[in-house]
Order: structure tokens, then sequence, then C-alpha cells
């Protein structure tokens, strides 16, 4: 009850005084926030800091493992974790991150992975074998995790089925500090003290690193772009990836990657998160005490929090330690782990109906390098793929845009052509409609408060070109305001767009209505074009061959009195329907094909296993048991692989992605998935 009245009244900072704010921490002191250090000296500014603020308290353990495994354990509440810990702590133990740091207006709360030199050595990245190191630590982003995953990338450490990372590393270097390996080994020869991965060791952490570099115990120093001291960059070079050197402000043009700021890390507790950011934050702009400084503690550098930290940024509350790392820098963190493939691919199906499609498909071709996993949304099988739970999905372009923002990857398309099957790289397309019943009166022009149907929230034929179209010309991000009532499924289920939603059909006990899945009845294409049959709404947004596949003798049981001139095109800008069959005039956007979405490090085995799945079984594995379109669309003649490399932008097209970027502006037209994953953008390509 204590924390949720001090939840209450912070809400009210913006009105508070300093005095009414020390009042409050006064009668609420029983509730504190423990923090927890790794040194002497982070205890200190800690202790000091909880001198400032009484419902602050300190906890100190001897790694950033035992202080996750404390947080784990209720023993303590926080800590600020690099990427390499915030992968661990969300991985085994359930925490997330809930606060970024800021490094300042261009940081976008990324920064970069340097290597640096001294001026005048010689060497460049590509010569660093037999060379004398400097890492922040072991498993940590920039000292560790980059540039040893670059240079396994590059070829120059080869990992084996026989010697693990630090062996690898022993081998390629001649003598390193890598504060957190084993003592003794020749990753702590370098080391200034006890090679621990704590401020104990002298040569931890971003200043000690550059410190060992600095005294001469190694030859280049794995940290970030902010390390060397102004005073000192005359002194010192970056070595780029293609082998040259540069200054050392040319970090935005010469770095190994670009990753994700240090985060705060606690339980997945929503009260306790917001209490710790707004006790942060009030010590940050009332009391005075500075967070971001190590001053008071020389030589310790980076205690609690980075000394470049500017800002302390909130996360969306449903961020994980996936979301926010991305699938890019966690392909390293695997690739370093030596994951190895399983020689299967987990499928992921949305709903029961596809579930049971995955299990029926699996069972009647015996695909034993299938396995199903199933989730209960688009959303939540891309959740699952990036925690590792799945391994691919085949989604539409508007999920394709999500999954790539997210750090996924597209891997192969479905092909609706089957003369094109052959052809290498030779993705299909198809077109965007807006189908009315004939002699309806219904057209572009007169659309505005008529009843709609949609494939689902946020996929491409079904609601973002159409609602792209109706936002040019209403400027209005309320679509409810322009449709009277709608279906698309994954609606807010109060929302107006839910009132047409069929569900399942049950009698009683239906929470299927409204769901992004194939469980709904008016999900998906053909679901769309059913709630235009069955009376739902004046309007079906689908893609163009939906009609003659549901209509004519063709289609489920609910189409069998359907006929194609029953329906007509309408179109933006005319007043005049059209037939079905001219889409190609009449049209609202042509559109890529759906993708097989996976994430980087697994993209090559999911391409062998479809493409030797589809050698055997062929068209079999594009059939859907018990509906339509579950798993891929029945339309798909073939998949075709999607060149290594290619980025979801360069699948989607530019005028694709212009479409969706236009109808972000609309804040709530984006997942809170893609949200999550869009916080900062350094899971995007550099």
């Amino acid at each position: 009850m204590k924390l949720l009245l001090l939840l209450v009244l912070l809400g009210c900072l913006g009105e508070s005084t300093e005095t009414n704010f020390t009042n409050l921490l006064h009668v609420l002191s029983s509730t504190t926030v423990k923090w927890c250090v790794k040194s002497d000296q982070e205890m200190r500014k800690c202790e000091d800091l909880a001198a400032n603020a009484s419902v602050f308290s300190c906890v100190q353990k001897a790694s950033s493992l035992e202080c996750i495994q404390a947080i784990k354990a209720g023993e303590a509440d926080a800590i600020t974790l690099d990427g390499g810990d915030v992968y661990e702590a969300g991985l085994n133990y359930d925490l997330q991150p809930i606060i970024a740091e800021d490094y300042g207006p261009n940081s976008d709360n990324c920064y970069y992975a340097v290597a640096v030199a001294k001026k005048g050595t010689g060497f460049g990245f590509n010569d660093l074998r037999g060379k004398k190191s400097c890492h922040t630590g072991l498993g940590k982003s920039a000292g560790w995790n980059i540039p040893i995953g670059t240079l396994v990338s590059m070829g120059q450490i080869q990992l084996t089925d026989v010697n693990d990372v630090e062996e690898a590393v022993s081998d390629f270097f001649n003598g390193s500090c890598a504060p957190g390996a084993t003592p003794g080994s020749k990753l702590c020869q370098l080391c200034k003290d006890n090679c621990s991965r704590s401020h104990s060791e002298r040569y931890y952490d971003y200043g000690g690193a550059f410190l060992c570099l600095q005294e001469g115990a190694g030859e280049v120093a794995f940290v970030k772009h902010v390390t060397v001291p102004d005073a000192e960059k005359a002194n010192y070079e970056l070595l780029c990836k293609d082998g040259t050197r540069a200054s050392i402000d040319s970090y935005k043009t010469c770095h190994l990657a670009r990753v994700p700021a240090h985060a705060v890390v606690s339980r997945k507790e929503p009260d306790l998160a917001e209490l710790i950011y707004k006790i942060l934050k009030f010590l940050c702009v009332f009391q005075g005490f500075d967070l971001f400084s190590s001053d008071n503690y020389a030589p310790a550098k980076n205690l609690m929090f980075k000394d470049s930290t500017v800002n302390l940024v909130q996360l969306p509350s449903t961020t994980d330690s996936f979301q926010y790392l991305g699938a890019e820098y966690m392909s390293i963190i695997r690739s370093l782990n030596k994951e190895q493939a399983s020689g299967a691919i987990k499928w992921c199906a949305v709903g029961q109906a596809e579930a049971a499609n995955c299990d029926a498909w699996r069972m009647k071709n015996n695909m034993t390098k299938i396995e199903c996993q199933n989730g209960d949304s688009v959303e939540d099988c891309l959740r699952k793929i990036l925690r590792k739970e799945a391994d691919a999905i085949a989604v539409d372009g508007g999920q394709v845009y999500t999954a790539g923002k997210c750090g996924l990857v597209p891997a192969m398309a479905e092909q609706y052509n089957g003369d094109l099957c052959c052809t290498s790289g030779s993705a299909s397309s198809y077109y965007a409609v807006a189908v009315v019943k004939n002699g309806s009166g219904v057209t572009w022009e007169n659309l505005q408060g008529k009843k709609s149907c949609h494939t689902g929230i946020g996929r491409t034929a079904g609601w973002n070109i159409p609602m792209g179209h109706i936002f040019n010309m209403t400027q209005n991000c309320n679509f409810s305001q322009f449709f009277s009532e709608g279906c698309a499924p994954g609606a807010d289920p109060t929302s107006s767009f839910c009132a047409l939603c069929a569900g399942s059909g049950k009698a009683v006990g239906d929470d299927s209505k409204c769901k992004a899945s194939a469980d709904e009845q008016y999900n998906g294409y053909a679901g769309a074009f059913r709630c235009l049959v069955e009376g739902g709404g004046d309007v079906a947004f689908i893609k163009h061959t939906i009609v003659p596949e549901n209509s004519d003798g063709n289609g489920p049981e609910w189409a069998e009195n359907v006929t194609s001139a029953e329906y007509e095109l309408i179109c933006p800008g005319s007043e005049i329907p059209v037939p079905i069959t001219e889409y190609a005039s009449c049209n609202l956007a042509k559109v890529p094909a759906h993708a097989v979405m996976t994430r980087p490090e697994t993209r090559s085995e999911v391409v062998r296993i479809l493409k030797g799945q589809q050698a055997r079984f062929g068209s079999m594995m594009f059939e859907s048991d018990g509906g339509k379109n579950l798993i891929f669309k029945d339309s798909t003649k073939c998949l075709v692989e999607v060149a290594a490399g290619t980025t979801y932008q360069t699948f989607l097209g530019p005028e694709y992605i212009a479409a969706i970027d236009m109808l972000r502006q609309c804040n709530y037209s984006a997942s809170d998935l893609e949200k999550s994953c869009t916080f900062h953008s350094c899971q995007q390509k550099n």
C-alpha cells in the first residue's frame, strides 16, 4: 500500500517541491529500493546516494552475476548492466531492463564499440593476431562480445568443437587482461590486480582497459567511443574493420558496432520499476546529487552508472532483454556461446487452428526437420523467435516491418506464380484492393461512415495500405471516426473495430472474438471477405486473388453459394466501381509477398531445411487442413530464397516503407513489440 501511495504522489512531481518530496520520503521510509554494487568504491557512492534519499539502500556483491542472482532472489532490486549482462539477466533469471542510460542528443541510447591503439604503432585491425589486448571484462559488450564476435565473423579467430571461446582468444592474442576470466590463465596475464570483473581490478571496465593500454601492458584496448580523455586523443587512434586507422573522434565511421546503452535491470514488477525510475529522476532534478559522476571516488570510474550518462530514459513496460538488445546483437552472443543448430527448426503457429494444421502438416508429410511451437499472435511468435523459443514464421509485409525493426531477417518468400519457382530470388507481389458488393453504391469517395472488414491490425492489404490512404485524406489518426464499425482482428476488444467480428462461432464461452488468429472467423484475407459476404461490413480490404479463391465453387463451406460477379472493386480517385478482374488498374498498392522471418544466425539453417522439405514434399507444404491460409498462403506455389544480407527495408521496397512510416505518424499504429524494439536503433544495421 505504501508503495502504491508513493507512486501516486511521485506522479505529481511536476507540481511538487523538494521539501514536499523529502517529507514524503520520511513518511514512507520503510519502502526501500535495494541497489546492488560490486566494489568498495561503488558502495561509497551508493551510501552517499542513500544519505540523500532514505528510500535507497545498498547491497554489495562480488560481481554482476551475483547481483543478478540477488535481484532474482529479492535480496536486491536493481543494478545497471552492460548489454552482455542484460542478456544473461533476461535469459537465465527472467529479469528485464527498465531504464536506459542516455549519452546525449546524438546517442539514440546507444554507444560505439571501438578498438583503440597508440598512435604510430602501425598495425591494423586485421593484424591483431599475436598482439596484447585489453578488455573491459569477459562477456561485456564493447570489451568482449563485439570485438571477439567481429574477429570470429571475419575468420581471424576460429571456433571449433574442441575449443571454447576463451581458449581460442588466448591462442589468438599474445597476452590479455579480460577481467572475469579464469585467474592464472593467459586472459588474466596482463591484469593489474586479481582479474576480477569488478572495480577491485584496476584494469576493469572502460577506464581500466584504457589504463591497460596507456601503461603499456596491452597494445590494443576494446572500449566505448568516449573512453579516451580529450587530453589524450592526439596520442591514440581507432582501428577500423577495413584495416585502416582513424582519429579518435571518427568513431561514427570507424567502429566495430553500435550497441545498446547500459540499462537498469530489475524484476518484472511494474510498481517497483516505476518507483526506481521516479526516485532516480527526482535525485537528478531536485537533490543535486550527481548520479553520473565518479569524481569523488577517483581513480574509479563509471560507478553505478557510466560517467558519460547525461540522462535516464524509462523503457516501455513490455520491453524484455531480447527486444532491448535486438536480434543482431544476440546472434553475436549466441555465436560466441557456440550454440549448435539442432538439425530442425521450430515453426511458430498462431492460434489453435494453425497449431493443429502444423501438427497435421508434420505428420502427413513426416517432416522430421520441422517442430511446431504455438503462439497466441504473430507478435507473440516474434517474441518467441527473439527468445529462441521458436525459429521461424511466415508473415505479411506489415509484420515483416515489425519483425525487421526487432532485428529479424527475411529468409525465404512465398511465390504465387509457379512459372517463376525456378527463378532465383524471384519473390512474388500482389495487389491490395478494396472490395464491395455489386450495386451497393459504396465508392472510395463516400466510404466515410461505412462498416469495414480488415485482415488484421498492422497487416498490409487489410490495414497499413488502406489506412495510409485514409490518413492522407483526413490527416486524422482516429480511424474509428472514419468507419462507424468494423472487424480488424488484433484491435482493442473494446474498440469499434471489434464490433463486427464473429469469433469462433461458439454459442457460449467464445474468447476468440477479434483475436488475430485463425480462431477468429473473420481473421485474415478470406476472413475479411467472409465478413463482407455475410453482411458484417460494407467494404473488405484484401488481396486481389481472394474473391476468385472463395467464389464460383471454390473455397470452404461458407463460400459455396458465393459468385464472383456479386462483387466489385472501388478505387481511390474514382466514383466508378470496376469488376474484380481489373485489379491491375484499380488497386490501393502493389505490395511484396509474405516472407519467412528468422534470427540472423539461423537464416542459413532455416533456408537449408525449408529447401530440403520443399524438394521432398512440393506443394503439399502449402495446403491448409481445417481452414484457409494456415502456415502459408494457400496460393503459394513454392518458397524462394531471399538473398543473404537482404534487410527488411530492401525486401519491402522504398514505397512500402514510406507508406508504413507515414502511418506511424499515428503513434498507436505501432504495436507494443515494435515500440519496444524501436526504442533505440542499435539493433539496426550500421
